[in-house]
């Protein structure tokens, strides 16, 4: 925990705790996983083609560093706006303490949407994949700063067996070793510190040279602009998971459109 930034280890005391029920409850847990229908192919529906750029379009209401982002929150009327717009993938906040999100939320959209939904949530035991697969989740996020490269590897291999290819997030050098050692297909780099929360959109660029070509590269955070999300395009992320911009525009459907296009 020594080396985890200081808002991540907060968050992961928090959901240290959290998780203690979960774990009691692990058997219904497992009842709801296996009564799912398969999963969708969240890979392969973020993996682009010569002619198409993806996008993994977030359904946020808040975070720590933006605090309130949507004041009329309506996760299933945005999340449908994005599979309007033709958005490859949604991503959703579960976590309540930090980012004001809710499992229901995901459940809620995975009934009224008909492409990929990623679990995005603070992974720290393997009951939380089998939770992520309970509440509907086709895949689900791993943060290598706060797993160890044994955890990362288990929770992966864990995430294939239930069919979902994990997306695993990365901030710098230290976490790319720990992803590919792990087996890691696809890595997302965040271009946010989350040390202190400051955001360089280069982080992107400096970290896809260090990755296999054989892995799918997500550029998250610090797309606040068409220009921006064209760079990170340009420079190789094979797609875009954009939260903050998207949830501000006033017509979601056209944006996502805009940025496939940028």
């Amino acid at each position: 925990m020594n080396n985890i930034p200081d808002i991540l280890k907060k968050i992961v005391e928090t959901k240290k705790t959290e998780v203690l029920q979960l774990v009691k409850n692990i058997q219904a847990i497992k009842r709801e996983a296996a009564a799912q229908k398969p999963p969708l192919d969240f890979k392969k529906a973020i993996c682009p083609t010569p002619k198409k750029r993806t996008i993994i379009a977030e359904v946020k209401k808040a975070s720590p560093s933006a605090g309130i982002i949507s004041r009329s929150f309506n996760p299933v009327a945005i999340a449908k706006e994005y599979e309007k717009g033709k958005a490859d993938a949604i991503s959703v906040l579960t976590d309540k303490e930090y980012f004001k999100g809710d499992n229901f939320y995901l459940k809620e959209i995975k009934k009224n949407t008909a492409i990929p939904v990623l679990r995005k949530d603070f992974i720290i035991v393997p009951e939380q994949i089998i939770e992520a697969r309970a509440i509907g989740a086709d895949s689900f996020l791993l943060i290598s700063v706060i797993l160890s490269v044994a955890q990362l590897s288990e929770f992966i291999l864990m995430g294939r067996e239930l069919g979902m290819e994990p997306l695993v997030e990365i901030h710098d050098e230290n976490d790319l070793e720990k992803a590919i050692e792990a087996g890691s297909d696809i890595i997302g780099i965040n271009n946010r510190n989350l040390r202190d929360f400051t955001v360089n959109i280069k982080t992107t660029a400096k970290l896809i040279p260090l990755i296999p070509s054989n892995k799918i590269i997500v550029g998250e955070s610090g797309i606040t602009s068409l220009e921006a999300a064209s760079q990170l395009y340009n420079d190789g992320a094979d797609s875009l998971l954009i939260g903050e911009y998207l949830m501000k525009s006033k017509n979601k459907a056209s944006m996502i459109h805009q940025i496939k296009n940028s």
